[in-house]
Protein backbone atom coordinates (compact mmCIF):
# COMPACT_ATOMS: atom_id res chain seq x y z
CA UNK A 1 0.00 0.00 0.00
CA UNK A 2 1.07 3.54 -0.70
CA UNK A 3 1.59 6.19 1.96
CA UNK A 4 -1.73 7.80 1.06
CA UNK A 5 -3.41 4.41 1.60
CA UNK A 6 -1.89 4.25 5.08
CA UNK A 7 -3.27 7.71 5.81
CA UNK A 8 -6.71 6.55 4.66
CA UNK A 9 -6.50 3.63 7.09
CA UNK A 10 -5.34 5.95 9.87
CA UNK A 11 -8.45 8.08 9.32
CA UNK A 12 -10.62 4.97 9.74
CA UNK A 13 -9.38 4.33 13.27
CA UNK A 14 -11.61 5.69 16.02
CA UNK A 15 -11.55 5.64 19.80
CA UNK A 16 -14.64 3.96 21.22
CA UNK A 17 -14.93 2.72 24.82
CA UNK A 18 -11.27 3.70 25.28
CA UNK A 19 -10.22 1.30 22.48
CA UNK A 20 -8.74 2.11 19.10
CA UNK A 21 -11.11 0.39 16.69
CA UNK A 22 -12.14 0.16 13.07
CA UNK A 23 -15.74 -0.25 11.96
CA UNK A 24 -17.06 -3.21 10.00
CA UNK A 25 -18.04 -1.05 7.00
CA UNK A 26 -14.55 0.47 6.73
CA UNK A 27 -12.87 -2.92 7.01
CA UNK A 28 -15.24 -4.38 4.41
CA UNK A 29 -14.34 -1.52 2.06
CA UNK A 30 -10.62 -2.17 2.54
CA UNK A 31 -11.05 -5.92 1.99
CA UNK A 32 -13.19 -5.31 -1.08
CA UNK A 33 -16.25 -7.16 0.25
CA UNK A 34 -19.72 -6.09 1.31
CA UNK A 35 -20.20 -5.31 4.99
CA UNK A 36 -22.82 -8.06 5.12
CA UNK A 37 -20.29 -10.61 3.81
CA UNK A 38 -17.66 -9.57 6.39
CA UNK A 39 -20.18 -9.78 9.26
CA UNK A 40 -21.45 -13.18 8.08
CA UNK A 41 -17.90 -14.55 8.04
CA UNK A 42 -17.38 -13.23 11.58
CA UNK A 43 -20.69 -14.67 12.82
CA UNK A 44 -19.73 -18.10 11.44
CA UNK A 45 -16.57 -17.87 13.58
CA UNK A 46 -17.82 -16.05 16.70
CA UNK A 47 -15.59 -18.13 19.00
CA UNK A 48 -12.60 -16.30 17.45
CA UNK A 49 -14.00 -12.87 18.39
CA UNK A 50 -14.38 -12.36 22.15
CA UNK A 51 -15.62 -8.97 23.35
CA UNK A 52 -12.10 -7.52 23.58
CA UNK A 53 -11.65 -8.31 19.85
CA UNK A 54 -15.03 -7.10 18.57
CA UNK A 55 -18.19 -5.51 19.95
CA UNK A 56 -21.38 -4.05 18.58
CA UNK A 57 -21.86 -0.33 19.07
CA UNK A 58 -24.79 0.93 21.10
CA UNK A 59 -26.65 4.22 20.57
CA UNK A 60 -24.33 6.05 22.98
CA UNK A 61 -21.24 4.75 21.15
CA UNK A 62 -22.76 5.90 17.88
CA UNK A 63 -23.30 9.42 19.25
CA UNK A 64 -19.69 9.54 20.48
CA UNK A 65 -18.53 8.29 17.10
CA UNK A 66 -20.44 11.03 15.30
CA UNK A 67 -18.69 13.60 17.50
CA UNK A 68 -15.34 12.35 16.11
CA UNK A 69 -16.49 13.24 12.58
CA UNK A 70 -16.42 16.79 11.25
CA UNK A 71 -19.85 16.12 9.72
CA UNK A 72 -22.46 13.75 10.99
CA UNK A 73 -22.76 10.32 9.48
CA UNK A 74 -25.79 8.09 9.28
CA UNK A 75 -23.69 4.98 8.50
CA UNK A 76 -25.60 4.34 5.31
CA UNK A 77 -29.01 3.84 6.91
CA UNK A 78 -28.14 0.40 8.27
CA UNK A 79 -30.75 -1.67 10.07
CA UNK A 80 -28.21 -2.86 12.65
CA UNK A 81 -25.67 -0.99 14.72
CA UNK A 82 -22.12 -1.39 13.35
CA UNK A 83 -19.50 -3.70 14.80
CA UNK A 84 -16.18 -2.32 16.01
CA UNK A 85 -13.00 -4.38 15.77
CA UNK A 86 -9.98 -3.81 18.01
CA UNK A 87 -6.44 -4.42 16.79
CA UNK A 88 -6.67 -8.06 17.93
CA UNK A 89 -10.01 -8.51 16.17
CA UNK A 90 -8.60 -7.10 12.95
CA UNK A 91 -5.67 -9.50 13.16
CA UNK A 92 -8.15 -12.35 13.63
CA UNK A 93 -10.05 -11.28 10.49
CA UNK A 94 -7.19 -12.51 8.31
CA UNK A 95 -7.97 -16.07 9.41
CA UNK A 96 -11.67 -15.64 8.67
CA UNK A 97 -11.30 -13.83 5.35
CA UNK A 98 -8.75 -16.15 3.83
CA UNK A 99 -7.58 -14.38 0.68
CA UNK A 100 -4.32 -12.84 -0.48
CA UNK A 101 -5.94 -9.39 -0.50
CA UNK A 102 -7.21 -9.81 3.08
CA UNK A 103 -3.74 -10.76 4.29
CA UNK A 104 -2.13 -7.74 2.57
CA UNK A 105 -4.79 -5.38 3.94
CA UNK A 106 -4.28 -6.80 7.45
CA UNK A 107 -0.54 -6.23 7.23
CA UNK A 108 -1.12 -2.59 6.26
CA UNK A 109 -3.64 -2.07 9.06
CA UNK A 110 -1.27 -3.57 11.65
CA UNK A 111 1.48 -1.22 10.45
CA UNK A 112 -0.82 1.76 10.99
CA UNK A 113 -1.72 0.60 14.51
CA UNK A 114 1.97 0.17 15.35
CA UNK A 115 2.82 3.60 13.91
CA UNK A 116 0.02 5.21 15.92
CA UNK A 117 1.25 3.55 19.11
CA UNK A 118 4.79 4.77 18.44
CA UNK A 119 3.54 8.33 17.96
CA UNK A 120 1.67 8.19 21.26
CA UNK A 121 4.76 6.86 23.03
CA UNK A 122 6.88 9.65 21.53
CA UNK A 123 4.36 12.25 22.66
CA UNK A 124 4.49 10.91 26.20
CA UNK A 125 8.28 11.17 26.18
CA UNK A 126 8.11 14.75 24.94
CA UNK A 127 5.64 15.70 27.68
CA UNK A 128 7.93 14.17 30.32
CA UNK A 129 10.90 16.16 29.02
CA UNK A 130 8.90 19.40 28.97
CA UNK A 131 7.69 18.79 32.54
CA UNK A 132 11.26 18.12 33.66
CA UNK A 133 12.46 21.40 32.15
CA UNK A 134 9.53 23.27 33.74
CA UNK A 135 10.39 21.80 37.16
CA UNK A 136 14.02 22.87 36.77
CA UNK A 137 12.90 26.43 36.13
CA UNK A 138 14.00 27.34 32.63
CA UNK A 139 15.85 30.63 32.69
CA UNK A 140 17.00 30.56 29.13
CA UNK A 141 14.77 30.94 26.05
CA UNK A 142 17.23 28.78 24.09
CA UNK A 143 16.05 25.73 26.06
CA UNK A 144 12.52 26.31 24.84
CA UNK A 145 13.76 26.81 21.29
CA UNK A 146 15.60 23.47 21.49
CA UNK A 147 12.41 21.76 22.67
CA UNK A 148 10.40 23.06 19.76
CA UNK A 149 13.15 22.14 17.31
CA UNK A 150 13.21 18.60 18.74
CA UNK A 151 9.43 18.33 18.38
CA UNK A 152 9.60 19.54 14.78
CA UNK A 153 12.40 17.04 14.03
CA UNK A 154 10.42 14.23 15.62
CA UNK A 155 7.39 14.87 13.43
CA UNK A 156 9.40 15.62 10.29
CA UNK A 157 8.25 19.23 10.13
CA UNK A 158 10.18 21.41 7.75
CA UNK A 159 9.70 25.12 7.51
CA UNK A 160 8.86 26.46 4.10
CA UNK A 161 11.44 28.70 2.53
CA UNK A 162 10.43 32.34 2.76
CA UNK A 163 9.39 33.74 -0.58
CA UNK A 164 10.79 37.05 -1.62
CA UNK A 165 8.07 39.62 -2.09
CA UNK A 166 7.83 41.19 -5.47
CA UNK A 167 6.58 44.74 -5.91
CA UNK A 168 6.36 47.85 -3.77
CA UNK A 169 5.48 47.91 -0.12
Amino acid sequence: MKKSDLEIIQNMIFVIRENKVMLDRDLAELYGVETKVLNQAVKRNLERFPEDFMFQLNDNDLENLRSQFVTSSSHGGRRYLPYAFTQNGIAMLSSVLNSTEAIQVNISIMRVFVKTSELLRNQAEIYKKIEKIERQGTKNAKDIELIFRAIKDLYGYQEKAKKRKIGFE
